[in-house]
């Protein structure tokens, strides 16, 4: 008996975890969208978050609505186009032209699969943890989810917007800079979980009785 427990926790410490099957930048899709996630684009990874930063702090810090502040953002770029076009005419300037990144479908087509791939990947996970066979990692998930929704009801939901978005430009690269140490503590805490786990499951489950099948298919 002891010997199967001892060979139960050295395969529980063995086993590596690895939050992604390939790369970060494989798994954010390997196009335009990874490389502005990563910041292999800095000037548009920069120019998104400043964007949305003016953004929160209009609605947030100076309580726009949503219509006049798009009917205002509206106003102004066709003032400022209107000028531009202007003084380009007169002074034989380049005309204004729309950042390529904001026509091409490949960036709109990125999103989409990112958000598809990680609801494919996301569903199955979730049915495999509800299923009971991994508890330990099913407990971290309901006890993250509870702390998620305590945080959830003290902000608002431009905050939590504005927080996803800043998690969305920060996590992927810090993720890909300290990989390994990132999925060495991840590793930690679920094999430290898991060897809870089955002391409790030694202790407390396997003394409880329960019916064998012969019973049941009596019954």
């Amino acid at each position: 008996m002891a010997h199967n427990t001892s060979d139960s926790d050295n395969e529980i410490s063995t086993t590596k975890t690895k939050l992604f099957e390939h790369d970060i930048h494989q798994a954010l899709g390997g196009r335009e969208v990874a490389d502005i996630l990563l910041w292999r684009n800095k000037k548009v990874s920069a120019g998104i978050l400043i964007g949305m930063t003016v953004i929160w702090f209009l609605f947030e810090v100076v309580e726009y609505n949503l219509v006049p502040l798009l009917c205002h953002i509206s106003i102004t770029v066709m003032l400022l186009l209107f000028i531009w076009s202007t003084a380009a005419q007169i002074f034989n300037w380049n005309a204004p032209k729309i950042p390529d990144i904001i026509l091409k479908d490949d960036l709109v087509e990125d999103l989409a699969s990112i958000f598809h791939r990680g609801f494919k990947q996301l569903l199955p996970m979730l049915h495999y943890i509800s299923s009971g066979i991994d508890l330990p990692r099913f407990l971290l998930i309901i006890a993250s989810l509870y702390i998620l929704s305590v945080i959830g009801t003290y902000l608002s939901f431009v905050n939590l917007l504005y927080i996803g978005f800043l998690c969305m430009l920060t996590l992927p690269i810090g993720y890909e800079r300290y990989e390994e140490e990132i999925n060495n503590l991840i590793g930690n805490v679920l094999m430290d979980l898991r060897k809870k786990y089955k002391k409790f499951e030694k202790r407390y489950l396997s003394k409880i009785p329960r019916r064998s099948v012969k019973e049941k298919k009596t019954i």
